[in-house]
């Protein structure tokens, strides 16, 4: 690991230590808000991550890799409506709001198994997942779902933040339950992260302290806490946040898991684009323009990050801090409906301010028709738990020599071969510690049974998805030992009961490697 001195990696990680131990203060030190300022703060909040994903629509994931130059002409604020960067997160906001503060991961697995809204990646695994019968938390964890590192839950947190104002550790317990449903470890963690540093921006005005207090939500020897560490340390005193863009890239843009980021420049890992959230943030100086902007320039995820990046700054400010063409846009908004919700703008912001009254009485707090009390809460992040699949080694393309056929397979192409006959079977030889399967997973999906140096998984491979998911994930093993394996596939020549077809279609391997 890169670090300016030894030094500095110490001073970080024994402060997040003291951090994230440091007893509960004592009652004399609550901090006081108005209801009005309150309001202002939560209302600013809503209305930034509109704004921030509005603006940075147009780039998402249009520069992989490099940096977005040239000028930058965000979408109306009306595309923040049909965003799922605002409306997936509604959805666990709605549990919240019938089933109650107490709901459980399995709760919010229910409603989001039958949601019917687009979705990919450790969403789309999460939803897969439940409608197999695999319920939360299980269906965000590594054995059932190959994306639980990617960003999904980082852009769902925000809600989370929002509604526990100077409240990390009730921030932390929401991420939990809410997180796990389709992220695990890093996944899950920058989740924590972001509703960490809205949590800290209510009583916040330094974008680094804001930072910093996300970045005490998580274990300080997880990856993900060390990527914003390195940013923190990169961008004291350096004036150009694309020198440590530069940075960041030689260092955390490689050894993707996701299947489709493994040999390409595409990464929708949450680590790294949450250092992108914090570098918006931190070399956004409070300023609303300069905040998005620094976040969609970054790259990779480039709707997603400035929609956090201004959100949190939005908590900071509040929304009469807005510009007044922003303002005035919002308010021409403030009753639609966004999709997939029951949520108007003015009505997610009076449902959240109300979650937040009662969380900051459970907390210990007092709310009255003039005030809120909040007492000061220190962060805790929770025991270190890692998806560990390891580095990328080796892509097997089905064109690959590595691959051996048996029976009835076809190929429309090169990029994928099928089969829906029973007995079919297709054997790969593979040097790693972990494999997975990526192939087409449809309404047409059928099953088949893996073997791995001839003992049957008890995974099977299951090609078929309910609608709107869009997912490759066909199978996944980690925790081999190092070295040589073999892997058999046979196709059942049958399906899920809901599918219209039998079909298993493959179109690569990925080894892994656990460092």
């Amino acid at each position: 690991m890169k670090r300016t001195t030894q030094a500095c990696l110490v001073s970080i990680f024994g402060s997040l230590v003291l951090i994230a131990f440091a007893p509960m203060s004592r009652a004399d030190d609550a901090r006081h808000l108005s209801r009005k300022t309150l309001h202002d703060k939560i209302k600013g909040a809503w209305a930034a991550q509109m704004i921030g994903v509005s603006y940075g629509a147009p780039t998402e994931f249009s520069k992989l890799g490099e940096t977005v130059e040239g000028p930058i002409k965000g979408d109306d604020l009306s595309n923040s409506i049909d965003q799922d960067d605002l409306y997936v997160e509604m959805t666990f906001a709605y549990v919240m709001d019938t089933v109650g503060l107490d709901a459980k991961s399995a709760d919010y697995g229910e409603a989001f198994k039958n949601s019917k809204y687009p979705l990919w990646h450790a969403n789309a695994g999460a939803r897969r997942n439940l409608n197999r019968g695999i319920a939360a938390p299980l269906s965000g964890t590594p054995k059932y779902n190959m994306h639980s590192d990617d960003i999904d839950f980082q852009i769902e947190a925000d809600f989370i933040g929002i509604m526990c104002p100077g409240l990390p550790r009730e921030s932390n317990k929401y991420c939990d339950r809410v997180g796990r449903v389709m992220n695990y470890g890093d996944g899950l963690y920058g989740g924590m992260f972001i509703g960490g540093m809205y949590a800290t921006a209510y009583f916040e005005d330094d974008p680094r302290k804001v930072v910093e207090g996300g970045l005490a939500c998580i274990p300080p020897e997880s990856p993900y806490a060390k990527v914003i560490s390195d940013v923190l340390t990169w961008s004291k005193g350096e004036p150009d946040w694309r020198k440590v863009w530069r940075k960041l890239e030689d260092k955390w843009d490689k050894d993707d898991v996701c299947p489709d980021g493994v040999n390409q420049p595409f990464n929708i890992d949450a680590k790294l684009n949450g250092a992108y959230v914090a570098m918006g943030v931190l070399y956004g100086k409070r300023d609303w323009q300069q905040t998005m902007e620094v976040a969609t320039r970054c790259g990779q995820d480039s709707d997603c990050n400035p929609s956090s990046a201004l959100g949190v700054l939005g908590a900071m400010r509040g929304f009469d801090q807005l510009p007044d063409k922003d303002k005035a846009a919002i308010a021409k908004l403030a009753n639609t409906k966004f999709s997939h919700t029951h949520y108007s703008f003015n009505d997610i912001v009076k449902s959240t301010e109300a979650r937040a009254l009662k969380i900051i009485e459970h907390a210990g707090g007092k709310v009255t028709d003039q005030e809120v009390v909040i007492p000061v809460q220190s962060p805790r992040a929770p025991k270190l738990e890692l998806a560990n699949f390891g580095v990328p080694k080796k892509l097997y393309p089905v064109k690959d020599a590595a691959w051996q056929w048996k029976g009835k397979w076809s190929s429309d192409n090169q990029a994928a071969k099928q089969s829906a006959a029973a007995g079919a079977e297709a054997t790969l030889k593979f040097n790693g510690t972990g494999l997975a399967l990526a192939g087409e997973l449809s309404q047409q999906g059928g099953r088949a049974d893996v073997y791995i140096d001839g003992k049957k998984s008890d995974l099977v491979a299951d090609a078929y998805i309910v609608p709107d998911t869009n997912d490759n994930d066909l199978w996944r093993i980690q925790g081999l030992s190092p070295g040589e394996h073999t892997l058999r596939l046979v196709v059942r020549g049958e399906a899920d009961s809901r599918s219209s077809g039998k079909k298993i279609t493959l179109s690569h391997a990925i080894a892994y490697e656990t460092k």
